[in-house]
């Protein structure tokens, strides 16, 4: 391109207004326009981010609430109180065993057959006594 056509170019006029300025004053709307849209984008990213940091402090916080009661709950005295409380005592070394002994304490137990259920007579109802075989046809289920 020559300079002429290049300076016809910005001296075009529309309405009275240089093509040229039009141009630029819709860049600029449009600038302005994508740095609202990245503003608000970032406030929804910050928001977002503040609330994951209070969830968190709050899960930290239950963390620490939930290993002070297990604390609290495995303390020796505690347990033991609870255990004599429950008529519960310490192993006697008397009765202590190793591995190898201890199917001569108390033998493994024998399987146990299970008993077979009879199967429930069924009551036929003639038509006659049909009311009163209902109940206990009932009664049977």
């Amino acid at each position: 391109m020559t300079r002429a056509t290049v300076q016809r170019l910005f001296d075009w006029k529309v309405r009275g207004i240089r093509w040229i300025e039009i141009i630029g004053v819709v860049l600029v709307a449009a600038m302005i326009f994508s740095v609202y849209v990245a503003k608000a984008a970032a406030a929804r990213e910050s928001a977002q981010i503040s609330q994951l940091e209070r969830q968190i402090a709050e899960t930290r916080q239950r963390v620490r609430l939930l290993r002070a009661e297990a604390a609290r709950l495995e303390q020796p005295a505690r347990l033991e109180a609870l255990s004599r409380g429950a008529g519960l005592a310490p192993v006697e070394m008397d009765r202590q065993a190793d591995g190898v002994a201890l199917s001569t304490l108390k033998p493994a137990p024998q399987p146990v057959a299970a008993p077979v259920e009879a199967a429930p007579a069924a009551v036929e109802a003639t038509p006659d006594v049909a009311t009163d075989a209902a109940p206990v046809a009932e009664g049977l289920r």
